[in-house]
């Protein structure tokens, strides 16, 4: 028999995620600060160092789904500080590497293991969980950590600054040590029954939708049991994944890895540069607050402001000319910001409108995939593209045309068709 209190206790939930975020994620999203003294003292080509974040991005799209796998069969209470372990390891090790293939195998390898294993791939489908109305405003607060991780880049920089890239990295391992293992061993549970109480709106909705109130709930459904396997039959599945890759995993972080440097080759100061990436991941963090928009306007209808937004910025970015127009920094900080933070839980939301179930963990995960094949040629092409033109103009422009065809790919999976869909009994491919 399950007990329900006057404070759920699911919001505790919403609030570790954030923590856990910002500092899981914030180890690999503080390296566009360290870029620029990496390569002052190795002097290695822009394409060849960035290729350490490609291959970051690649082996954690490749892992995720089997991190998230794992959560739904496994327990994720042993599994998820196992990962911790593992990324403080990693972080640890790139204090010490000397030559390039060091940090393409901590930093690119060992590094997005241990993010699999304790990160969004397993927060996914917890917050999914333990919420089954108003899935798109808890997943929007959960993921709002994942903005703040880029504001670890402020932190970062001031450690640099002192100690070193060196020592800064050890400082990071000693956080994850100090503050994300207690918080997985004494504040995560996997499930509400597992504290003996059900999903936020359990009695008023159907836990597989989270569509209110923008589609009508389609009674007398007859459930799904949506497996990997299931799912990777059908196109809306893929289209999701096109939609993450393009967006998120070329667009995304291509800028992400580039923008610091990019401002450095401008005239700024690292400071002024790691704080638009600072001021990026607080409107990142805002965008996911937001995120309870795709419940009201529609899943649809919030990716295509989320694109506009991030289009707008990537604008200002291309006027930007000399250190005179920091103000361009700023708008493209705020917009690209907000736009990727909105984008993260809507695209969440809308794979939960389809595929919600006891497997949704894996399922989530290969959006994740989509981000990594992406992000395994974003930071390198724009890397390279600079190694050959001199400029970033162009790279810029292609993430342009990223988040266009991102967008299309979200309408043409059609989150806001779910209820039909499954009265109809999912055709597939």
């Amino acid at each position: 028999m399950t007990r329900q209190s006057r404070f759920f206790y699911g919001w505790v939930i919403v609030i570790s995620c954030i923590a856990a975020m910002t500092l899981v994620y914030g180890v690999r999203h503080t390296f566009g600060v360290f870029f620029p003294p990496i390569l002052d003292e190795f002097g290695w080509s822009r394409g060849s160092t960035a290729l350490m974040l490609s291959l970051n991005i690649l082996i954690y799209g490749l892992v995720a789904p089997i991190g998230g796998s794992l959560g739904d069969r496994w327990k994720p209470k042993r599994l998820m500080p196992i990962g911790v372990t593992i990324l403080g390891l990693a972080t640890v090790g790139c204090a010490f590497a000397r030559e390039l293939w060091h940090f393409y195998l901590l930093f690119g390898v060992m590094m997005p293991v241990g993010t699999a294993f304790c990160g969004w791939p397993l927060l996914a489908p917890i917050l999914a969980n333990w919420f089954s109305k108003r899935r798109g405003l808890a997943i929007g607060l959960g993921q709002m950590g994942g903005g703040f991780s880029f504001t670890y880049g402020i932190f970062a920089e001031f450690l640099i600054a002192p100690l070193g890239w060196r020592d800064a990295y050890l400082v990071i391992a000693a956080v994850l040590a100090v503050v994300v293992l207690p918080v997985y061993v004494f504040l995560i549970h996997y499930r509400p029954e597992d504290k003996g109480l059900k999903a936020y709106g359990a009695a008023e909705v159907p836990a597989a939708s989270s569509l209110e109130p923008v589609v009508t709930v389609v009674k007398d459904l007859k459930p799904h049991d949506w497996t990997l396997g299931r799912a990777m039959k059908t196109h809306q599945l893929w289209l999701l994944v096109a939609s993450d890759l393009l967006y998120w995993g070329i667009a995304g972080y291509l800028v992400m890895a580039h923008q610091v440097k990019f401002a450095v080759d401008m005239g700024y100061s690292s400071v002024v540069a790691a704080s638009v990436l600072g001021l990026f991941g607080i409107f990142s963090a805002v965008g996911m607050l937001f995120g309870f928009l795709s419940d009201w306007l529609g899943r649809e209808a919030t990716f295509s402001l989320a694109i506009f937004l991030s289009v707008g910025a990537l604008v200002a970015l291309l006027l930007v000319s000399d250190p005179t127009q920091t103000w361009l920094l700023y708008v493209f900080a705020i917009c690209f910001g907000f736009g990727n933070g909105l984008c993260a839980p809507t695209i969440v939301a809308g794979t939960a409108d389809l595929f919600h179930g006891r497997h949704f963990g894996a399922i989530a995960a290969l959006l994740l995939t989509g981000v990594g094949v992406g992000g395994a040629i974003g930071p390198w092409l724009g890397g390279y593209i600079y190694d050959v033109t001199g400029s970033y103009v162009v790279a810029f422009f292609l993430c342009i045309g990223c988040c266009v065809l991102g967008c299309i790919a979200f309408w043409m999976a059609a989150p806001r068709k779910a209820a039909r869909l499954k009265a109809e009994g999912w055709g597939v491919l």
